[in-house]
């Protein structure tokens, strides 16, 4: 045990050796032994808490699995034993998780052991990169700290870049509004066993608690806490934790590795770049947007690449698998122009039609541009956040409105997506979508005002987890849009996720909706299903 002087500090003379330098061993023995470890090599830059004992169970947030490549994938847990609290009840020290690789479900054969430190700084997340694992197999993986361990979660590798692959089965979902329902499909979701699942955005609702009979939409559950709208850090970080220690959301995790993007309310409703829905000052907008892109990469299993600088983050990213698909992770917030026409909805909007408006700002565009160039893959995948093909949205059939925070707003940057699609001679371009809450299909026509002109490719948008509430099957509204918008060929107002399942013949889309969200529990089916034959752009019903 080492001795402190007057002022706290450690005495020189118990950690020198005999010829007057420090023993490393003896210093961290003893360091160790006072309960506090300084780490960084010879930089004592962190203190680690080395014997955490935990008011509760550590690690009730769940764990998770992320961004797959052919020999690895990022794990992440974090440590929150009184999630709700301060801090998530946990001391402002480092504190070392260890973590475990199996090659089989029941841990029976560890191919990797490791530790890594869970830092205040981040919230006491941890975000392991593992590597050096075989291509395109499962993986699983558990957590342990302080006497106690996380369950045994899923993970999966991604094929090797262009090696041949015959199939793939991943899911899509988004926008899961606590109050609005409750997360069944998430248990679902696990239940299918995904190669891996793609998070449009919308992980969490920024806004204050809503209490039953505030508003017409039923209330299904009520955030703890009596939560005011979120802007700091800690309040993002709450908000996480209110989300995350749902049960079925952490089955869903620890089901399969998942691709994460954000949309609009991991920040502010229909933020576009550093403009706020309110107009707060830009510089001052820039501190809530770098509160909610940390809270966002403390709480997904992201790699180090996407650690924030400021109100800053790099999110979208390429991935490969094999030579069945190239998936482009896109990031419709962060560069995007100004919603025109003061946001909302128009039946014309003549600011929509600025050449310099863009979704994705310029260097992504460019980004997107080189990578469908260069693709070999027989399928070419945008998942991005918000509808692409035009979408008339009036319910009179006499009236034209077209939401300004879609690509509607930018009309020049959808076609420069489009030409890029055409001139790069793009193979089997298929978007995936969320943001709406509805189920929609359709297909990307190089004329929308002739339905006869090319198609360019499809367009699947998922509905919501919860948000919206139980919905229903069909609305009269739904039926005019339909009708009014032909190069769209389905509308269901239901609440659920997307099954993809694709092969170098084809691509099958399944709409599986949930009959309510306002009760636990519900079952799951397949309201429709859509193909899409390699080859041959355009969709038809299976």
């Amino acid at each position: 045990m080492f001795r402190r002087n007057a002022f706290g500090r450690f005495l020189v003379d118990d950690y020198l050796t005999e010829a007057g330098t420090p023993s490393r061993r003896r210093f961290l023995q003893g360091l160790a032994a006072s309960g506090l470890l300084l780490t960084g090599g010879a930089v004592l830059d962190q203190r680690v808490w080395a014997n955490p004992v935990f008011a509760a169970y550590p690690f009730g947030l769940g764990i998770a699995s992320g961004d797959p490549s052919a020999d690895g994938f990022v794990i992440w847990t974090k440590l929150a034993p009184l999630p709700l609290a301060r801090n998530g009840g946990m001391a402002m020290k480092a504190v070392e998780v260890t973590y475990e690789i199996g090659a089989e479900a029941n841990m029976r054969q560890i191919v990797q052991r490791g530790s890594a430190l869970a830092r205040p700084e981040l919230g006491h997340a941890v975000h392991v990169e593992v590597s050096g694992l075989e291509p395109n197999r499962d993986y699983f993986y558990r957590f342990t700290c302080g006497g106690e361990r996380t369950i045994t979660g899923r993970a999966r590798t991604f094929p090797v870049a262009n090696a041949p692959i015959e199939r793939a089965h991943f899911g899509v979902l988004g926008c899961q509004r606590y109050e609005d329902g409750y997360f069944t499909a998430f248990r679902h979701v696990a239940d299918e066993h995904f190669d891996f699942i793609y998070h449009y955005g919308d992980y969490i609702y920024e806004y204050r608690m809503v209490r039953p009979n505030e508003r017409p939409l039923p209330v299904a559950r009520v955030m703890p806490g009596d939560p005011d709208e979120i802007y700091s850090l800690g309040d993002y970080r709450q908000r996480y934790a209110i989300y995350k220690s749902d049960p079925d959301l952490q089955l869903a995790h620890a089901s399969a590795p998942w691709l994460v993007s954000f949309d609009d309310h991991e920040v502010d409703n229909n933020f576009a770049g550093l403009v706020s829905e309110q107009n707060v000052p830009p510089e001052i907008f820039a501190l809530r947007r770098a509160a909610g892109f940390q809270a966002w990469y403390e709480h997904m299993p992201l790699r180090r690449a996407s650690i924030p600088n400021g109100p800053s983050i790099h999110a979208y990213r390429r991935f490969l698998y094999g030579d069945l698909a190239q998936i482009d992770v896109l990031d419709t917030r962060q560069f995007r122009s100004d919603q025109p026409c003061g946001d909302g909805a128009h039946a014309a909007c003549a600011d929509a039609l600025k050449p310099e408006n863009t979704m994705l700002g310029e260097k992504q565009e460019a980004w997107l541009a080189d990578g469908l160039r260069r693709s070999s893959a027989r399928w070419n995948v945008l998942a991005q956040q918000v509808m692409v093909m035009r979408h008339d949205r009036d319910p009179d059939p006499k009236k034209t409105s077209y939401s300004m925070d879609k690509w509607d707003g930018a009309v020049a940057a959808r076609q420069r997506l489009f030409d890029t699609l055409e001139s790069a001679r793009t193979a089997n371009a298929v978007v995936l979508t969320g943001d709406i809450h509805q189920n929609w299909a359709g297909e990307l026509k190089a004329n929308f005002d002739d339905p006869k002109s090319r198609t360019l490719g499809v367009e699947f948008v998922a509905t919501s987890i919860t948000s919206g509430g139980d919905g229903a099957d069909v609305t009269k509204a739904g039926q005019v849009v339909l009708q009014k918008n032909p190069h769209i060929g389905f509308f269901n107002n239901q609440r659920g996720y997307m099954r993809h399942t694709l092969s170098q013949g084809g691509w099958q889309a399944d709409y599986r909706v949930l009959d309510r969200v306002t009760t636990a529990g519900a079952a799951v089916s397949t309201r429709a299903s859509f193909v899409v034959e390699a080859g041959k752009p355009g969709m038809s019903p299976k």
